[in-house]
């Protein structure tokens, strides 16, 4: 069983990304995390030498699988192929969490079946409402758990939205019995294009308010990250430190939601072990004085 890290109740417990450079490190040093995550496509190879280490890994450290490729948003519906794949996984493995994203890969182009390779956004419609929730929970009854869905960061808006994003996944989360994976980064992201687009005036309000649309019961986990700010653009490439918009609104989010699991992502230009532990110090101290701070709060 994994062995539990030591930290006060108001801080959250607080994970980090695993990755091969950092493999070893992690074996020999056990280092104070509560939680590791891998994307489950990674491993659904029945590899005992690749399986070999996360394995050991979580006699240490909890493991959450992050899916990137199911395509919960899919109108086509879920793969078979890879929902086996998963669930074979996750019985092997008794991961803490699963999670997914709220996008589509999946569909028919020129009458064939083909993937996108990539978190394409859903519509906010009550049509792909309706399919998000059926593959949700056709998911949750193969694996016999709850999963949580992520949010996602966009570069496009569907002109046919007749939702808000929050109401939408609130919505989700309500139907189907699934729980909301709050990508903190992903939401400053999506503010700063809405800015730099004209649609809002400043981006920290504007996720203040998608934050405060979602109840705290829905969330079980936290994404943080950085992004990439090209001048015209700003991408969610999972490259760098996170921002100090980002460390603004997750305390925002702790506040709101409680000392909810938090995971620092890193996947481009991979730094060294020390920086990602540096990071996870300071989710935990960080979710530790929000927790605090609300609590001395006046009453309303």
């Amino acid at each position: 069983m994994p062995v539990p890290t030591t930290h006060d109740a108001d801080a959250p417990e607080v994970g980090i990304g695993w990755r091969t450079p950092h493999q070893r490190a992690l074996l020999e040093q056990r280092p104070a995390l509560d939680f590791i995550e891998v994307h489950a496509e990674n491993f659904f190879a029945p590899n005992t030498a690749t399986r070999a280490p996360l394995l050991k890994a979580r006699e240490s450290h909890g493991l959450s699988l992050h899916g990137v490729g199911l395509s919960l948003g899919s109108a086509e519906g879920i793969d078979p192929w890879h929902l086996d794949r998963l669930a074979t996984l996750v019985a092997d493995t008794e991961p803490r969490f699963v999670s997914e994203h709220a996008s589509f890969a999946r569909g028919t182009w020129q009458a064939r079946a083909a993937h996108a390779a990539d978190l394409l956004p859903l519509p906010f419609t009550r049509e792909a409402l309706d399919a998000l929730c059926a593959n949700v929970q056709r998911v949750q009854e193969r694996l016999r758990r709850t999963i949580a869905v992520e949010n996602l960061s966009a570069y496009l808006a569907w002109p046919e939205a007749d939702m808000a994003e929050a109401d939408f996944l609130v919505t989700l989360s309500r139907r189907t019995g699934c729980q909301l994976l709050v990508d903190v980064n992903n939401l400053v992201v999506n503010a700063l294009n809405d800015q730099r687009a004209g649609r809002i005036d400043a981006p920290l309000p504007a996720v203040r308010r998608w934050l405060d649309a979602i109840p705290p019961d829905c969330v079980s986990e936290l994404h943080l990250a950085g992004h990439h700010d090209r001048g015209d653009l700003v991408i969610d490439d999972h490259g760098s430190r996170v921002h100090d918009t980002v460390w603004q609104a997750y305390r925002h989010a702790i506040a709101r939601f409680g000392a909810v699991p938090t995971l620092i992502e890193w996947d481009t230009d991979i730094p060294a072990l020390d920086v990602l532990l540096d990071e996870a110090a300071t989710a935990r101290h960080l979710g530790r004085d929000a927790r605090r701070a609300r609590a001395l709060e006046p009453a309303a």
